[in-house]
Order: structure tokens, then sequence, then C-alpha cells
């Protein structure tokens, strides 16, 4: 399809999608036009108008769009409308609306070996989907979100693995589950709970550890004032079920735990230490804000709707995202100077082990 062609395909799917709201204008009118460009098309209108040009017309110009144009492209939501000046004296036409758009859509990766795999990986690469793949030296902290059942547990193994060969790793299961086993296939050591010790004394063994790694940012922090080029190498803090730690603990020991994350999380990005949260919400409760403010991955699993977005996502609408039906899949967002910082959907890897599909 040419970009001729294409651009007279979009025309006709908004002229019979927009009827109702532009009050019988449209392109044939000569009341707006659209341009195909490189990173996305263009809304042109043709101003004065007797529509109005606002975030509502602006989503629903994406809900039509983005059905119109999937699969061939997948249209970045945008949190509100997303103006663009264009190079012309001519008022009518000074400005359009812009939709940037990924070519294709998000397909899975799927590995035949897992180990395999992981070794093969060069420098700090960790590839997502086969058109995403995620750079560890950018990032700060992870979070992994979903209900029970979504596959959180199965893309935390995944990233475990990745992560082994380029990250020392720090492992926190309160579970005693899918972790444990794995880093003792690997030979990690993972603080979990034991038998005959209280709740909050396990909570305070993580304590403990996250103010060893406090003092190692501290160190690191030093060597980096002497030398603002050094490299350290990663350190990465594994919590599965967060919310597990937090509740039903002694709130002293509990703010303690708080406190350490939101430090670790606040100044460990420079010095290479890094949180992987894994939970099934992100709530106040779960973590402090100003942790969920530094987690610059983002990963929503399972059901996606209003409400399971609205703490990772607060801002986001996820209607009219196409989100493909099965297990592993979802919403990511990663927020660095390589990717668009829109909300994209997330299929996770399939991948198995020498014992099967894990």
């Amino acid at each position: 399809m040419t970009k001729k062609e294409l651009e007279q395909y979009l025309l006709q799917s908004l002229n019979m999608g927009l009827g109702s709201i532009m009050q019988g204008e449209n392109s044939y009118l000569n009341s707006f036009t659209c341009k195909i460009m490189e990173e996305g098309f263009l809304f042109l209108p043709r101003l004065p108008a007797s529509y109005i040009i606002d975030d509502d017309l602006y989503q629903k110009i994406f809900l039509i769009a983005n059905a119109s144009l999937y699969p061939r492209f997948t249209l970045l939501k945008q949190n509100t409308a997303y103006f663009m000046a264009l190079e012309t004296d001519d008022i009518h036409v000074q400005r359009g609306l812009f939709f940037p758009w990924r070519v294709g859509i998000s397909e899975r990766l799927v590995i035949s070996d897992l180990e395999e795999f992981s070794d093969n990986q060069k420098g700090y690469q960790i590839p997502i989907m086969k058109n995403l793949t995620l750079d560890y030296n950018k990032v700060t902290s992870i979070a992994i979100a979903g209900n029970s059942g979504s596959g959180k547990s199965y893309a935390l193994t995944y990233f475990l693995n990745l992560l082994k060969n380029i990250s020392e790793l720090i492992i926190v299961d309160p579970k005693f589950d899918i972790p444990s086993r794995w880093a003792r296939g690997h030979g990690i050591p993972v603080l979990h709970p034991q038998k005959n010790r209280s709740k909050s004394d396990f909570v305070s063994e993580i304590n403990e550890n996250l103010s060893t790694c406090l003092n190692l940012i501290q160190q690191r922090q030093e060597i980096l004032y002497d030398n603002p080029d050094h490299k350290f190498e990663h350190l990465t803090i594994v919590i599965d079920e967060v919310l597990a730690l937090s509740e039903g603990v002694n709130k002293t020991i509990k703010d303690s735990f708080f406190s350490l994350l939101s430090q670790v999380s606040l100044l460990g990005r420079a010095t290479s230490i890094h949180l992987l949260l894994v939970s099934q919400r992100f709530d106040y409760n779960t973590i402090p804000i100003c942790v969920r403010e530094q987690l610059n991955v983002l990963i929503q699993v399972g059901n996606i709707n209003k409400k399971t977005t609205q703490f990772l996502f607060p801002d986001l609408d996820p209607e009219g995202i196409v989100i493909p039906i099965g297990k592993g899949t979802g919403l990511i967002q990663i927020i660095d100077n390589e990717h668009p910082y829109q909300v994209l959907p997330l299929l996770c890897p399939t991948y198995y082990t020498k014992k099967g599909i894990l």
C-alpha cells in the first residue's frame, strides 16, 4: 500500500467514524485531512470549524485509527491531545493533531532453551519482545504487577535468568516458592521465612541487607566523586510479593523497611544498584510513593482495565489499546532516552528449559 493509498484509507475510516461528532463536517467538504509521516500521522483540521478540537476528539480519532491500522501499525496511546505546529503562514492549517505509531505489532519471543539463550546474550541487553530490547545500564528499577495466576512469577524467572549473567543478585522470597527453587538451582542465596521465626524477624533480616546495600551505595558515591566515569558491577535486589512484607508486621520495622527501600531506590541509580519488585498491586501500602516514582520499567500483566492500571499507570486510560489475549500479556512502559515514552502492548517471552516449559 502506497502512502497516498494509506491516507485515503485512513480518511475514509475517519469520515465514517467521526460522523456524529463532527457536526456533519468531513474531508469531502474540505473540513479536515490527514498526512502520513515517518513516525505517525497528522490529523489536520481546517479552522475555524464547527467542532471542538479537544482531548475527547483526539481520543476518538485514536480509537478509530488504532483499529483501522492494526496490525500494520500500533498507535502509541497519549494521555492528552498531542498538538504539532506546522511550518506554514496560513493560519487556517498551522496546527495538527499528531498520532505517533510503531510499525507492526508486539510479537512474542519464543525461546527453545532459556539457559542457552541467556548465556548467548551480549552486553547488558535484555530482549523483551521481538521488537523491544531493554538496556540494563539505563534501568533504575523494575516493577512487575498482576493478579494471581497472570504470569508474574513466569516473567520474573525470565528476568532472573537474564540478570544472573550481568548482575549480582539478592533475592527476597516471602512465599518461599519459585524464586527460591530457581536460586537453589543456580547457587544464589535467598532470604526467605524460616521455621520458628516471626514475620517481623524476617523483615528485620531484610532491613539489615538493605542497610548493607545502602552502605555500598555510599562507598560507590565516594568513588564516583573522584572518578565520575567509573563503571560498577550491577547489583539487583529482587523482592517477590512485596505486599506480603508490608502487611501484618510491627509498625517500626515496616517504617524502617519503607525508609531503606526509598533510599536505595533514590540513590541507587548512579551506583548501578537496582530494585526488581513483584506484587499483585503497587498502592501506597505496598511501596512508598517515592519508590514508585523511581521505577522506569513498568510491567502490568493479566487483566488490563482502569482499576488494575491505576497504580503503575495512574494517568493512563487503556481504552483502545489492542492487548492480545493469553497468559503473560499486558502493558509495558520503559522510561529512558531510547524508547517511546508511551505504554506498549506486552507479550512476555515463552521459554523452554531442559525440563520443558517452566
